[in-house]
């Protein structure tokens, strides 16, 4: 049976003392893939960060359990050496501190000793050549001048290096065109494969999931989980649109019921 991960009990998230989430629950175990839809201002991302530890979004109510360990109170780096990953939505520049090192010290910290620069160099190359990114992209700066698809599948870069027990993808196919989605998709699946990790995978859009396996898709309308299911739920978020949702979640909120 697959450990539990994950378990998020009663979330309720605020920014500069705006309540932004609503008593979210969610539970994550090994290997599973999640999904996390709805409309511009839902609270997706407002749910990756909080799990991630940002200290501008304050915890009100409720817990993070990670393999039934506490973090509510644990910083970023210390959840990222328990396993988790946020792939942001805009990553950073970093000018001065080359990709290749970036990733090299973070897998060093995930693993807690040092790592042989040949049999890094041999991952890399390998992760490298599954993303079609040219080798020459590794020596340069942290997103320093990369485009949004190079940037994209940077993140995708460190997590199949970092093999982290759950990585949080926020908006990874934002504003990519079609072959960058599907190249983005590739590494994704090779993370799904390669391991008994999970994928909580942050979207509106459903073009990054169409060659990964799903096996729950989750609703979020106006700061709460509003729908949850299998994979079939992605297809009638697509016919229907969020506005189904939302206006079940409005009736919920009023006591009126879903």
């Amino acid at each position: 049976m697959s450990e539990r991960l994950l378990d998020v009990e009663n979330l309720s998230v605020s920014v500069d003392g705006r309540e932004l989430l609503h008593g979210i629950d969610l539970h994550i175990k090994e290997g599973e893939t999640h999904v996390l839809m709805g409309p511009n201002g839902a609270g997706k991302s407002t749910l990756g960060y909080a799990l991630m530890g940002h200290p501008r979004y304050q915890i009100d109510g409720g817990q993070i359990l990670f393999r039934g360990k506490r973090l509510n109170e644990e910083t970023p780096d210390k959840r990222a050496k328990e396993g988790l990953f946020l792939s942001f939505q805009s990553p950073l520049e970093v000018p001065g501190l080359p990709l290749s090192t970036f990733i090299r010290n973070a897998l060093e910290q995930r693993r807690g000793s040092r790592i042989r620069l040949w049999d890094f160099q041999k991952e890399l190359q390998e992760a490298l050549n599954l993303l079609q990114m040219d080798g020459k992209y590794a020596e340069r700066e942290l997103n320093v001048g990369f485009s949004g698809g190079e940037k994209k599948k940077a993140e995708i870069l460190q997590l199949l290096l970092l093999k982290p027990s759950l990585a949080i993808l926020d908006e990874t196919d934002s504003g990519l065109d079609v072959d960058a989605v599907r190249t983005v998709s590739r590494g994704v699946e090779a993370y799904q494969k390669s391991q008994k990790g999970a994928l909580l995978i942050i979207t509106h859009s459903t073009g990054i999931l169409q060659e990964l396996h799903v096996d729950y898709t989750h609703i979020l309308a106006d700061g709460r989980i509003v729908k949850t299911g299998d994979a079939s739920l992605i297809g009638e978020i697509s016919k229907l649109g969020f506005e189904a949702y939302t206006g079940q979640e409005k009736q919920q909120a009023a006591g009126g019921g879903v």
